[in-house]
């Protein structure tokens, strides 16, 4: 167990934050807004009534600027100025002091594998020697922890496209690695000048189900692609008809004929086109 000498590092601990249900300010917002309307339109102007209809503003501006939603397995970190204020794991429509940053990050466990790569170097051969009984293992068990830290912070990946991810933001989470390597180096004298993972997968136990939710997903895509095309070229094909004045449609027709060309179009399978000869004569 490699241990660090130096009193002034003081790691953070979380806590619960003091934030609001968004839903109570919310009507709250609701009788502000509807007590300026009522002193703005039916009032007669008097000094005071100027005055709450002011106060009215500014209330609801002050309140309106608070709300913040979280998602299942999303927390938030409230900021004051930088400082940490606690952590809110309600989720919901949620209301915090406008003044006071929001920091979200996902809340949720990622069984995943993960190997990083890092380059670093000591910077002060006192600190590396002395402030820690072995630079080199002592890096070894903060690189271990960072890539944990990372880990736990952000999705492997995210098919809504809503959210920093592991997969699909690599040099965000680089850069995010890199900033808890340095903080977590510097009490050792040692500096990291470049990091990155060198293997990122899910874990042996659940990769089956993830590539097959996959699969899925790039079904659905590639479907809601094909029905958006099909939709745009019949339309095409409906305003060209009117336009050249080729046939004369009726409702019934028109239907029948967005009918045929949508199984034509979203078919995966090709179609066989039925020719119709007209009534035989007698």
């Amino acid at each position: 167990m490699n241990s660090a000498s130096s009193p002034s590092l003081n790691p953070s601990r979380e806590s619960a934050a003091r934030t609001s249900s968004g839903y109570v300010m919310l009507l709250l917002l609701l009788v502000v807004t509807a007590l300026g309307l009522v002193l703005a339109l039916y009032q007669p102007k008097t000094g005071f009534a100027i005055l709450a209809i002011v106060v009215c503003a500014f209330l609801f501006i002050l309140i309106a600027k608070g709300f913040y939603v979280l998602q299942p397995n999303q927390a938030a970190a409230i900021l004051l100025f930088g400082s940490y204020r606690g952590t809110d794991r309600a989720t919901g429509l949620r209301w915090v002091w406008p003044w006071m940053g929001k920091q979200k990050l996902s809340a949720r466990g990622n069984p995943i594998e993960m190997a990083a790569q890092v380059v670093w170097r000591v910077t002060d051969t006192a600190q590396a020697l002395f402030d820690v009984e072995d630079y080199k293992a002592f890096v070894k068990v903060q690189i271990e922890a960072a890539v944990r830290t990372i880990g736990s912070h952000y999705p492997y990946d995210d098919f809504e496209h809503q959210e920093v991810t592991l997969r699909g933001n690599s040099d965000q989470v680089k850069s995010e690695l890199r900033k808890e390597l340095i903080n977590r180096l510097q009490v050792a004298g040692i500096t990291v000048d470049e990091c990155g993972f060198t293997h990122l997968a899910y874990a042996s136990e659940i990769a089956g189900a993830m590539l097959r939710r996959q699969q899925a997903q790039a079904v659905v895509a590639a479907r809601k692609a094909m029905v958006e095309g099909a939709v745009g070229m019949v339309e095409m094909a409906l305003e060209m008809l009117a336009t050249k004045k080729l046939v004369e449609l009726g409702v019934d027709r028109r239907a029948a004929l967005v009918s045929n060309l949508m199984i034509v179009l979203c078919s995966e399978r090709d179609t066989q086109p039925v020719v119709n000869a007209g009534t035989p004569s007698q």
